[in-house]
């Protein structure tokens, strides 16, 4: 049966009041008022009408767009996107063969985000508790509390690095109850890294049976020495997870490819929790990106020095910036960035939300030249010369 628009209507208002669904309407006001203030999710559409027409440096996507290779590719796979059953591309056995694993260590998602959430959903049963740094990557928390599971959050450092010691602690202490422990490296929002060496002292020092889930969606940005993939701990068999996403500087954050590498067994336990319903045209794409170094190398160049021209500008102009790894960084610009995020956009320039508990730093994706010059045009309209000067303190009453 179809309905029309004033039967839809008379039905869904009949059903509503069965249900008493106005019982429910705080619960559903809540639920939308966390929506939206939460960052939006990969796949969404944006809210903006003039979105063409702006500087889009709030997401950390590759904004030179895939590759021709990478293009060419996704354009091949087109020929079968009218069957459920297709040739892969071999996409699994190229990732296997890229990082010297078998196609058994490899569970692909859409996006590594899909990863990330399999793994709460398989490893935080029975109320187990996931423990990571804050603020970090949030999709990761939010897959937690939504599975009525909890996150042990360990604040950064002064200096805004990651407290690995302080992540041993809370693993050790609540140890029958962790279900996994979460490392973005690099980290997002801050866009620092962990060091090798303390990543070794972790895996070295927690318990040896719990899983160590690292996301490193970013670490193609890296050129610090200072950091190395931790890859070769799946490969030692360690209770490892790497995370890995084709969104960044592969470019194909819409078309939404990500993998985790883990031992067999770890692999096994997430597999019936996801990792399918990915398109045609994206698994060819990702295996032309996989071999498409020189690309890689161009864009890591070009973003680079665009964000090193950029913070230079912004530390110039009088403002702390978190030195960064990644395709992004962060700016201290003294207020609550929410507001500041509205005084961007209309400046037809789309910047990151808040990340509590830094609420005064400004998170910035790097984007094409002409969309640095933009953002640094705005942000010198909006931030005096010389930084935020600290409010003075009213006289203490005699």
């Amino acid at each position: 049966m179809i309905l029309d628009s004033a039967t839809r209507r008379t039905f869904m208002g009949s059903l509503a009041a069965a249900l008493g669904l106005a019982g429910l309407r705080p619960s559903l006001e809540v639920f939308a008022q966390n929506r939206e203030g939460r960052q939006r999710q990969p796949g969404e559409e944006h809210p903006e009408e003039d979105y063409d027409n702006m500087a889009k440096l709030a997401n950390n996507e590759n904004c030179w767009g895939p590759s021709d290779a990478v293009l060419k590719a996704m354009n091949d796979g087109l020929k079968y996107a009218n069957r459920y059953q297709y040739p892969s591309g071999g996409i699994v056995e190229a990732i296997a063969k890229h990082h010297g694993v078998k196609p058994e260590n490899v569970l692909l998602g859409a996006g590594s985000g899909e990863v990330l959430k399999i793994v709460g959903e398989a490893f935080l049963l029975d109320h187990k508790k996931c423990v990571g740094v804050d603020p970090s990557y949030d999709s990761v928390y939010r897959y937690v509390t939504n599975s009525k599971a909890d996150a042990i959050k360990v604040p950064l450092l002064k200096d805004y690095r990651m407290d690995v010691p302080g992540i041993i602690r809370a693993a050790k202490m609540n140890y029958r109850d962790v279900g996994f422990v979460y490392i973005c490296n690099p980290n997002n929002p801050t866009g620092n890294i962990i060091p090798k060496q303390e990543i070794k002292m972790l895996l070295d020092t927690i318990p040896g049976d719990v899983p160590v889930l690292i996301d490193e969606a970013y670490h193609h940005f890296v050129t610090s020495s200072d950091y190395a993939t931790s890859v070769p701990y799946v490969l030692e068999g360690r209770p490892v997870i790497v995370t890995r996403t084709f969104s960044k500087i592969a470019a194909l954050a819409g078309m939404r490819l990500g993998y985790g590498l883990a031992p067999k067994e770890l692999i096994e336990r997430m597999r019936p929790f996801g990792g399918g319903g990915l398109n045609a045209m994206v698994k060819y794409g990702g295996v032309a990106a996989l071999k498409d170094t020189a690309y890689e190398k161009k864009v890591k160049q070009m973003t680079t020095d665009l964000r090193e021209k950029t913070t230079k500008d912004l530390r110039a102009w009088g403002y702390e910036v978190i030195p960064s790894e990644t395709n992004f960084f962060m700016v201290n610009v003294g207020r609550d960035v929410t507001q500041v995020a509205e005084d961007f956009k209309k400046r037809q320039v789309l910047v990151g939300r808040k990340f509590p508990p830094m609420n005064n730093w400004l998170r910035v994706s790097v984007g094409t030249e002409p969309e640095m010059s933009k953002f640094t045009a705005a942000f010198k309209e909006i931030f005096p010369a010389g930084g935020i000067k600290p409010a003075k303190k009213e006289a203490a009453s005699s």
